[in-house]
């Protein structure tokens, strides 16, 4: 199997590396830049990101897309949401019919709403939907490319999710397969959101009950708007739901919980992200996210004050204050059999 990826930033690096580990697959790897393709090929190391990360000598690494492509069973566009749609124009031409694609990136293209798979699909056209997956899960990036134990959960159509399932798991990194697309991506990107709220917890010195409940009730309303746009409820209880929500709440290495835990101490949004430096999905994921609970009528306070933080500036202690100070309700409301708990 020749497996593609697409991308070499933190994530494209530690796929690269995880599936060339085991040494049964011929992985090739794109870099957007001639100069940074060849210092990766030539030192093994990439200056930018995981750079302490020797890549398997084995990955081939390119510039070229078509050269990246070739030949390839399996394609992983593993870039952030930002880039998704103009990186899977550039190899559309050079992908081979029968290869299956995979999204990397786990957030909404912020101008469209539309979740990557949807940006796939719009860019490749509708015949290519059912070779379309989605790659989530409790990844972080630097664990992954260490060979540390990770599970991750690939979704699309059968044929197309069980293939990549196969040729993509390893000694150290387990994929399942599920045909809930819908949930993984919604799970994925709106993880990062909560990932924010936890983190601004930790920056405000909350404490871990008040840590807890954020992330709880986070879940409860990620799987709303997941089951409302047709997504299965029990897929927000796995790998793609609590499993990435976890991780991405509590890691050190993550992103959005260290923007959030900069704005709970003080700092603006952009102070934040020259903090972070690297790429936060959670917070163009807030904007659209909150766009898309309202178009659909799904009740997201934790989302809404989130957003309201990034983008209205509102105080983070008074959004934690409307939160908790929120009319009684029912703790499964809007997660009632009907919606596939029986």
């Amino acid at each position: 199997m020749r497996i593609a990826v697409v991308g070499a930033g933190s994530w494209g690096m530690a796929l690269a590396q995880a599936l060339a580990r085991d040494g049964d697959r011929e992985v090739s790897l794109w870099a957007r830049h001639q100069d940074l393709a060849a210092e990766i090929a030539r030192t093994r190391h990439n200056p930018r990101y995981l750079s302490d990360m020797e890549l398997d000598a084995s990955v081939e690494v390119t510039a070229d897309p078509a050269a990246c492509v070739h030949g390839c069973g399996i394609v992983v566009l593993a870039v952030p949401t930002h880039g998704m749609r103009d990186v899977a124009t550039l190899v559309a031409p050079h992908l081979q019919r029968d290869c299956v694609i995979v999204s990397g990136a786990k957030g909404f293209e912020e101008r469209t709403s539309l979740t990557m798979s949807g940006v796939l699909a719009d860019v490749l056209g509708s015949g290519w939907d059912g070779a379309i997956t989605a790659l989530s899960g409790p990844n972080i990036a630097v664990e992954v490319a260490r060979g540390l134990p990770a599970a991750s959960v690939v979704a699309g159509e059968s044929h197309a999710a069980e293939r990549v399932r196969d040729a993509c798991s390893s000694s150290s990194f387990r994929v399942y397969s599920t045909a809930d697309r819908v949930g993984v991506e919604y799970g994925g990107a709106l993880k990062n959101v909560l990932a924010i709220a936890v983190g601004a917890c930790d920056g405000m010195g909350v404490g871990d009950n008040g840590k807890a409940a954020i992330l709880t009730r986070g879940i409860a309303e990620i799987a709303r708007l997941g089951v409302r746009r047709g997504a299965n409820v029990m897929t927000f209880a796995g790998l793609a739901g609590l499993g990435d929500c976890v991780v991405t709440c509590t890691s050190p290495h993550s992103r959005n919980r260290q923007l959030g835990e900069a704005i709970g101490r003080g700092a603006s949004l952009e102070e934040a992200m020259q903090q972070v430096r690297m790429v936060v999905e959670g917070v163009s994921a807030a904007r659209v996210a909150a766009r898309l609970a309202a178009k659909h009528g799904v009740d997201m306070p934790i989302t809404r004050e989130v957003n309201a933080v990034l983008f209205e500036g509102k105080p983070v202690d008074e959004a934690l204050a409307d939160l908790m100070s929120r009319d009684p309700a029912e703790e499964l409301r809007g997660l009632a059999p009907r919606d596939g708990l029986d």
